[in-house]
């Protein structure tokens, strides 16, 4: 019998902090797990990111009301994950807003990634017996739309494949803030098994194409200032790069699955083994690099089946 999965005995509690990255635009960050983010207009609120369950986003809902009592009207979620998406109900918003590319990957394959990571990442899940079903989007986009919130102006794009195939990114221009999704992380692993490799870096550059003030990434702390905005969008390049380059050099060898997750521990526990959720993400960062340098570029679904399959190939 496998081990289980790190993340299933993560039940640590996280401590929450709530931090302005601009002029009433915060992000709400929990030491590695899911952020959100949260932007405040001139008669409403726009949320990026629902939490995974109703009972978790009401956390995001007290510390809005810590700083504000307008109405939320608009949650964008920048791409299909469970944890990102579940809790949407919550907020009540008139507007619920994913790129085509998102929606049409939550028809695909949502159901089975709720049932996947809710069997590999329990505590990410408190109060799921709320979730109402499948967070689908009232409005979705091709590649950008606008949002005014009031007067203030609010960009919503996709500029890439990266984290999935429907990542978007939320600009607001007059604080030059970015809520990057799970393209950029701090001092957290990426989750790379929706991943598109030879996409992110290119994703990355587009990001920084913008040149922003400040960030508030998928996981860890804010971003704020242009060295700690340059500082965190290198380390996931290199995050990325080092995950896929020695699993294509085994994939391109003939090798395992097994050797590829030697080869990726080997180049990326010196430097990443202390980012959070590290060990979760690993054997799906592994198997995702490895089936692309086997050329299946569209990924593969994940169920609580196939997890636990390649679980116990990974564990020989």
């Amino acid at each position: 019998m496998a081990k289980a999965f790190a993340s299933q005995g993560d039940m640590t509690e996280k401590k929450i902090t709530f931090d302005e990255v601009g002029r009433d635009l915060y992000a709400f960050t929990a030491e590695g797990d899911p952020n959100s983010g949260i932007i405040i207009g001139d008669d409403s609120v726009m949320i990026v990111e629902a939490q995974a369950t109703p009972r978790l986003a009401e956390k995001v809902i007290e510390r809005v009301r810590s700083v504000t009592d307008k109405p939320i009207s608009h949650v964008v979620l920048t791409h299909y994950h469970a944890v990102r998406v579940l809790g949407a109900s919550a907020y009540g918003a008139d507007q619920i807003i994913m790129s085509d590319v998102a929606r049409g990957m939550v028809e695909e394959r949502g159901q089975e990634d709720w049932d996947s990571e809710f069997q590999r990442f329990p505590r990410l899940f408190e109060g799921h017996e709320s979730i109402p079903g499948l967070t689908y989007p009232t409005t979705t986009f091709s590649d950008s739309m606008t949002v005014y919130l009031g007067k203030r102006r609010v960009d919503i794009k996709h500029i890439g494949r990266a984290h999935t195939a429907g990542d978007a990114v939320i600009h607001v221009p007059d604080e030059n803030v970015m809520f990057t999704g799970d393209i950029v992380e701090d001092h957290s692993a990426c989750y790379c098994g929706d991943g598109h490799f030879a996409d992110w870096g290119q994703t990355l550059n587009n990001i920084k194409d913008y040149d922003v003030d400040a960030i508030a990434p998928g996981r860890g702390a804010a971003l704020v200032g242009k060295d700690a905005v340059e500082r965190a969008i290198e380390s996931t390049r290199d995050f990325v790069t080092s995950t896929y380059e020695p699993a294509k050099k085994v994939a391109m060898k003939g090798g395992t699955l097994k050797d590829a997750w030697d080869a990726v521990r080997a180049a990326c526990d010196p430097k990443f083994k202390d980012y959070a959720i590290y060990e979760h993400c690993l054997p799906f960062n592994v198997s995702r690099a490895y089936d692309e340098a086997r050329g299946i570029w569209h990924p593969r679904i994940w169920t609580d089946k196939r997890d636990l399959e390649m679980w116990e190939q990974l564990q020989g």
